[in-house]
């Protein structure tokens, strides 16, 4: 909690940002994503798929610290719950070069994911421990994504360092924060821990 462990992989995320209003998606839109996709082309690069840019908000604007040719996750995670057009529609139009001619994405609502990770993670960690809650936890209304699982004698067990990704979808940020710690509170493993203050700036910038 509050930044103070090793770095890892992510293990929440937020869905929409508070942060970033109107001006700023545009000033990300102009700055990072149009060069992006306008120096690709003077390099005679026809890139049709996901760009995804790990940015850092800094005092001097957004800074990219990584490009992604792939859904990243958790940040998918919690952004397609969100979304109420036709994903596969979206992918076949960019796939065939007619993206422009459909309407844009539409979303709803708030979403927070919870990450919940092994025991000693991001260093060593034991593997094979029984997982418990599942079923309950999706009928809480949450989404359970297995990032290292797998399954034994009929049982599914961890299998990595970033177990399960757990996420939510409410009214508002605050809301999905309470239902996605709420379904997250019913699966249990070996030790398990998690970040227990995952969107917790978001959901009191939304609220001033």
């Amino acid at each position: 909690d509050g930044d103070t462990g090793p770095n890892t992989g992510g293990m929440g995320a937020v869905s929409p940002v508070p942060a970033v209003d109107e001006l700023l998606a545009h000033r990300i839109r102009a700055d990072v994503l149009d060069r992006t996709v306008a120096g690709l082309r003077e390099d005679g690069v026809r890139y049709v798929g996901v760009v995804f840019a790990g940015l850092m908000l800094t005092s001097d604007g957004p800074k990219v610290l990584e490009y992604n040719a792939r859904f990243g996750d958790p940040e998918t995670q919690v952004l397609l719950p969100r979304l109420r057009s036709d994903l596969g529609r979206l992918l076949a139009a960019a796939a065939d070069g007619g993206l422009g001619t459909i309407e844009p994405p539409e979303t709803v609502g708030a979403a927070v994911t919870v990450v919940l990770a092994s025991e000693g993670y991001p260093g060593r960690y034991e593997v094979g421990h029984p997982i418990e809650g599942l079923a309950d936890a999706e009928r809480d209304g949450a989404i359970v994504f297995h990032a290292g699982t797998r399954e034994r004698d009929g049982r599914v067990v961890t299998a990595g360092g970033r177990v399960l990704s757990v996420t939510a979808v409410g009214d508002s940020i605050a809301d999905a924060r309470e239902r996605v710690y709420g379904a997250a509170s019913r699966i249990s493993f070996r030790g398990m821990h998690l970040r227990s203050d995952i969107a917790a700036r978001a959901a009191e910038e939304e609220r001033t």
